[in-house]
């Protein structure tokens, strides 16, 4: 791929050859600290993002990358790759260190939601009782 020319990929193989080159080689390394304590580890993790395998492709932004997915052909290809990512993230989801991975399940499309139930005594219907006292204007004088 040419710096700052957008993408021209022609087929689909020649795309998914690129997707895998980034999934392979392009996605950046953070490192984590796993446990506490003396149990505490450092552990090297693979942080593939939208917006690396974006950037490794050739796109000048997400956007384009999401458009791209609009030409029919190039469809599943982009739809595996983001499958992929979002895999990624739910799996960090089991490590503890969540809140990111929520955040970019979030944009996946992922709802984070709560239900509320509220009951009267003994688990019955709410009852609303309301009091109402009239006042005569003289005693107020």
């Amino acid at each position: 791929m040419v710096a700052g020319r957008p993408p021209k990929y022609k087929t689909s193989k020649e795309l998914q050859t690129a997707i895998t080159d980034y999934f392979a080689n392009g996605v950046a390394k953070k490192l984590y600290i796993v446990g506490k304590g003396d149990n505490a580890k450092e552990m090297e993790i693979e942080v593939p993002t939208i917006t690396g395998l974006a950037w490794h492709l050739g796109f000048e932004s997400r956007q384009s990358f999401y458009d791209y997915e609009k030409q029919r052909k190039f469809t599943y290809t982009i739809k595996r790759a983001r499958l992929f990512i979002e895999k990624h993230y739910e799996e960090l989801l089991q490590t503890g260190n969540i809140a990111g991975a929520i955040f970019a399940l979030k944009n996946f499309g992922w709802k984070d939601t709560q239900l509320l139930e509220s009951s009267g005594p003994d688990g019955g219907p709410i009852e609303n009782k309301w009091t109402v006292e009239i006042v005569d204007a003289d005693d107020n004088a």
